[in-house]
C-alpha cells in the first residue's frame, strides 16, 4: 500500500490499552444519549461548569472565535460548535487546489491500494465497508486517495467544502462508538468502518469527492447543511438521508457543510488520478480549515 504517511503509533501503554477494553464494556450508545442532552442544557450553572472545566483543560483558542467570551454562550454544544471569526481562516483561492474541510490533525494520508485504506501502521480497513456496501460508489474511489483527519477537543468543529461540489448521494450508517485518538485507532480493527457515520459524495464538473463524517464516543449527533442534526438512529440500519426541502445542493469551496456535536474524524476521498496530495503532509501534520492539501493540475 502506498502511503505517504499512516498513523505511527508507540506501542500501548497499558492505560491505553484498559481504555480500549473499557470501551467495548461502556454502553456506547447510551452515553452519547445522555451527552446530547446535557451539552444542550441551557441551565446557566451546569453550562458555565462544563465551558469553563472545558477551557481549562484544553485551551481553545478563543481570540478566533466569533464571541470570544466563552461563558456567553447559552449551552456547552453552542460553545463546542463556535463560529469562528469571517477573516480567520483563509480558503485557498486556486480553483486547482483541494482544501482541509476541518481543523485538525493528519491521522493517515496516502493512496487506496485497491480497496485498502490505512488506518494505523499494520492495520488497513475496507472502503467497500466504510461505504457501507455502495458498490458503485467505492467503485469511484478504487486506487484512488484518502485523508484522514482528526478533530481533538479543543479544534474548530465545523466542517467546510474541500472544493465547490454538489451533493449527489448521502447516507447515514449505524454502528459503535469508539473513541477515534490514535491509541483507540492502533487497537479496534476496522475502527472507521465500525462507527457510526454519515456518507456525502459530490460531483463537480471537473472532480467528484466524497467526505465520510465518522462519529466517536460522546458524539451524541452529527449536523449536515441539508439534512439538519441526524442522530444515532433507533433502528439501526443504513438509510438514506433526503436534503431538506429548498437546501442548496451546491456549494462553494470553503463553504460551511456541517458540524461534529462533539470531536470526531473526517475522511477525504479522491477518485484515482485525480490530484496528488502536497509534499510535507504525513500524519502527524497539523492542517486548518482552507489549506491547500491536494493540487489538481492545470487544464
Amino acid at each position: 500500500m502506498t502511503q505517504q504517511g499512516s498513523a505511527a503509533v508507540a506501542p500501548p501503554t497499558l492505560r491505553a490499552r484498559l481504555f480500549v477494553i473499557l470501551q467495548y464494556l461502556l454502553p456506547q450508545h447510551a452515553l452519547s444519549r445522555l451527552v446530547w442532552h446535557v451539552a444542550r442544557s441551557r441551565r446557566v450553572p451546569l453550562k458555565n461548569f462544563l465551558i469553563s472545566r472545558f477551557v481549562k483543560r484544553f485551551a481553545p483558542d478563543m481570540s478566533e472565535a466569533q464571541e470570544p467570551a466563552a461563558l456567553r454562550y447559552c449551552s456547552f454544544n453552542e460553545f463546542f460548535t463556535r463560529a469562528l471569526r469571517a477573516d480567520a481562516r483563509r480558503i485557498d483561492a486556486d480553483p486547482n487546489a483541494i482544501a482541509s474541510p476541518v481543523d485538525g490533525t493528519i491521522s493517515a494520508i496516502g493512496r487506496i491500494a485497491g480497496d485498502a485504506l490505512m488506518q494505523a501502521k499494520d492495520r488497513s480497513y475496507s472502503l467497500t465497508a466504510l461505504l457501507a456496501g455502495s458498490a458503485a460508489t467505492s467503485a469511484r474511489f478504487i486506487d484512488g486517495s484518502f485523508a484522514t483527519l482528526y478533530l481533538a477537543p479543543f479544534n474548530y468543529h465545523r466542517i467546510h467544502m474541500p472544493a465547490a461540489g454538489t451533493l449527489r448521494a448521502a447516507w447515514y450508517v449505524p454502528g459503535r462508538l469508539f473513541s477515534v485518538n490514535a491509541a483507540t485507532a492502533a487497537s479496534v480493527a476496522g475502527l472507521f468502518a465500525r462507527n457510526e457515520r454519515i456518507v456525502c459524495v459530490f460531483d463537480d464538473a471537473s472532480l467528484g469527492f466524497a467526505l465520510v463524517l465518522v462519529g466517536a464516543l460522546f458524539v451524541g449527533s452529527m449536523s449536515t447543511h441539508w439534512h439538519g442534526d441526524v442522530t444515532p438512529a433507533t433502528a439501526r440500519r443504513r438509510c438514506e438521508l433526503q436534503a431538506a426541502q429548498h437546501a442548496e445542493l451546491r456549494l462553494a469551496k470553503g463553504a460551511e457543510l456541517g458540524r461534529f456535536n462533539m470531536g470526531s474524524t473526517v475522511i477525504l476521498l479522491l477518485p484515482k488520478g485525480v490530484a496528488d496530495w502536497l509534499p510535507g503532509l504525513a500524519a502527524g501534520s497539523r492542517v486548518v480549515v482552507g489549506q491547500a492539501l491536494a493540487r489538481r493540475p492545470a487544464p
